[in-house]
């Protein structure tokens, strides 16, 4: 909990020393180019090579299958036979297609265990095509696993770290199949913002056409910016992108307050304000006490020890005296009154859940 506090009240002195000079940002970090872009991949394969850690057939019928399947192609017929081995996993294997990825290149893949396979640690990857949402193979992949975590047991005792049954091959995929992509041909770019905003969109669009010094760039929503070629660009757009993406403006942000009430994190963006408004807690304690007594008869009275319950009730009131948060606060202020109540994270949630309650917090609260 201090240690939360203590964290908040950090970002609010650096947000709240910056807020007079907002940071400007690259349209690099603020925006990506439409159509550029990685393309996800999926592929089911077979790793070999396990010792003794592999799926049970008996239990894990796709692996069977597709282990006959697989020796079938290669010339092995074992229809009717009784498979025994636990070196074999099936698994899924999925990786990222990177935008203008060319034919020969190789990426990275990842291989995860589907059936009851206890580790995939020493295992080997069988080719295995990866497919793109349409259907078509794009690269396939093949080669030894690296594994993060480890997995050991005896008769009464087992041991996990990490997840061994997720695997990684740098480097474990050549791309087949490219995906076309004229770039430096297009009339037109669209510039989609990752953090939609109508004041940032407007504010690209100007810092393009003032570099250009035509007007070429118009935000068309919140997200978009649309830029027309310019005829001095006209066969050079990674020309042009590589002298906008440079450009800095300064993003507008919305004032908005994050809640993660799991974690009991808060996090509070630099245009948080508050009209005036006066906040208290206070926490109420019940506290019960048993002191049970025995109870002895008198000598020769033919009575019965017994037990006598005595109990002792208390109700305590810890109140925290009513603090003012005047209107037009700051973050930093803000977090500063708040903490001096004394307050941890999770009664600030329920605190700052209900200033904007009585409409006086001038912010979006999103509680993930």
């Amino acid at each position: 909990m201090r240690l939360v506090r203590t964290v908040i009240a950090a970002l609010a002195v650096v947000l709240g020393a910056t807020g007079a000079s907002h940071a400007a940002s690259r349209i690099k970090d603020l925006a990506s180019v439409e159509g550029v872009r990685q393309n996800q991949l999926i592929g089911y394969g077979l790793v070999v090579g396990l010792n003794g850690t592999g799926d049970t057939l008996n239990n894990i019928p796709f692996t069977k299958q597709s282990l006959q399947a697989m020796l079938e192609r290669l010339g092995v017929n074992i229809r009717g036979q009784t498979l025994r081995t636990g070196n074999v996993a099936a698994v899924m294997v999925t990786a990222n297609l990177p935008a203008f990825g060319t034919q020969g290149t190789r990426i990275d893949v990842t291989v995860s265990a589907m059936g009851d396979a206890k580790s995939l640690q020493g295992g080997t990857l069988l080719v295995t095509p990866l497919l793109g949402a349409d259907g078509n193979v794009y690269a396939v992949g093949q080669g030894s696993l690296a594994i993060g975590g480890f997995s050991a047991e005896a008769d009464a005792a087992k041991v996990t770290r990490g997840v061994p049954t997720v695997g990684r091959i740098s480097n474990g995929a050549i791309i087949e199949r490219e995906i076309d992509f004229a770039l430096n041909r297009l009339p037109n770019l669209r510039l989609a913002l990752r953090n939609a905003d109508f004041t940032t969109a407007k504010r690209i669009a100007a810092a393009v056409n003032d570099f250009i010094g035509v007007p070429t760039a118009e935000p068309l929503d919140p997200s978009t910016v649309q830029l027309t070629i310019p005829k001095q660009f006209a066969g050079k757009v990674v020309a042009l992108l590589t002298e906008i993406e440079q450009l800095q403006i300064e993003p507008d942000l919305p004032a908005k307050i994050v809640i993660d009430e799991r974690s009991g994190i808060i996090v509070m963006g630099r245009d948080v304000r508050v009209s005036t408004v006066a906040v208290a807690q206070g926490n109420l304690t019940v506290s019960i006490s048993e002191t049970p007594q025995v109870s002895q008869p008198a000598p020769f009275s033919q009575g019965r020890t017994v037990v006598v319950p005595r109990s002792k009730v208390g109700v305590t009131e810890d109140g925290k005296r009513l603090a003012l948060v005047r209107e037009g606060v700051s973050l930093q202020q803000l977090v500063d009154g708040l903490n001096a109540l004394g307050i941890g994270p999770r009664d600030m949630i329920a605190i700052l859940q209900a200033i904007k309650a009585a409409g006086a917090i001038q912010a979006d609260i999103e509680v993930m």
